[in-house]
């Protein structure tokens, strides 16, 4: 694996159609990715949210990559609504699969162990069963009465994409608490990685480093994008900037400012 590769090389390793499984705002969004991949032209992508997404997917549904969005919720927080999801689902423009937060987690965990399904019970009665055909209900074959248990079939990603602290030149990546991001990467058949700096010692050679490391076996791309998660939080970096997601969220509520937005990102974002 080269450690260090353009963003735009990276983009071209996400192809139209793929399942792209994707950070919440908290934990490590590539938004430096998001020029590249829109510059290329990407179409038809299938988002995993994990579990929710919001400037980033929202961005990526309002320049049309979008076809499907796997999700808890799509929201700017704060700032509001994610206008470009908001509109794209009223008129049918993208296909939702509606989730909750732990059945996305199963899904990318039972992929990561390579099992068809993981059972839970929390969605006993809720009213998702009802959307989700591709879920099944069955009775616990280990109860001596009626148990029913959801099974949630396993969520294999063609790419996770995220941004992380650091990597180092062997290709392991920094990513501390957020667990998360490991288990898109097991789940994946495919990751791709942006970090602010690369760094000459090997973080799996350190006992303290090493417990918050991802592993090279599950990094297949590395770009270098100082900033990249910008303007969403960083941890151990920078915080968000509210300004600038509130100010995309005023220019999103419009189509004509939304693609305004969208050809001044995908000028202004480096390879």
């Amino acid at each position: 694996m080269t450690v260090e590769t353009p963003l735009d090389r990276l983009a071209e390793a996400i192809p139209d159609g793929a399942k792209l499984a994707i950070p919440a705002d908290y934990a490590g969004v590539s938004m430096a990715m998001v020029g590249p991949l829109l510059r290329r032209g990407a179409r038809d992508l299938h988002l995993v949210c994990v579990p929710t997404s919001g400037i980033q997917a929202d961005l990526l549904i309002g320049a049309g990559a979008v076809a499907t969005v796997e999700t808890s919720a799509v929201t700017l927080g704060e700032a509001g609504g994610a206008p470009a999801f908001g509109r794209a689902v009223r008129s049918g423009a993208v296909r939702v699969l509606d989730a909750t937060c732990p059945a996305i987690h199963a899904g990318l965990i039972a992929a990561q162990k390579g099992a068809p399904f993981l059972p839970m019970r929390g969605l006993i009665g809720s009213d998702i069963l009802a959307n989700r055909p591709d879920w099944r209900v069955i009775d616990n074959p280990f109860a001596d009465a009626g148990d029913p248990v959801v099974l949630i079939p396993a969520i294999v990603p063609d790419v996770a994409l995220f941004h992380a602290p650091a990597a180092d030149r062997f290709g392991n990546v920094a990513i501390g608490r957020r667990r998360e991001l490991a288990t898109m990467a097991y789940a994946a058949r495919r990751t791709i990685v942006t970090v602010e700096r690369i760094l000459d010692t090997d973080l799996m050679a350190d006992e303290a480093s090493a417990a918050g490391t991802l592993p090279a076996l599950y990094v297949d791309g590395i770009g270098l994008a100082p900033g990249g998660a910008a303007p969403l939080a960083l941890w151990g970096e920078y915080e968000t900037d509210v300004a600038a997601v509130k100010a995309y969220a005023a220019a999103a509520r419009s189509p004509e400012a939304l693609a305004a937005y969208i050809d001044a990102l995908m000028g202004r974002v480096p390879a």
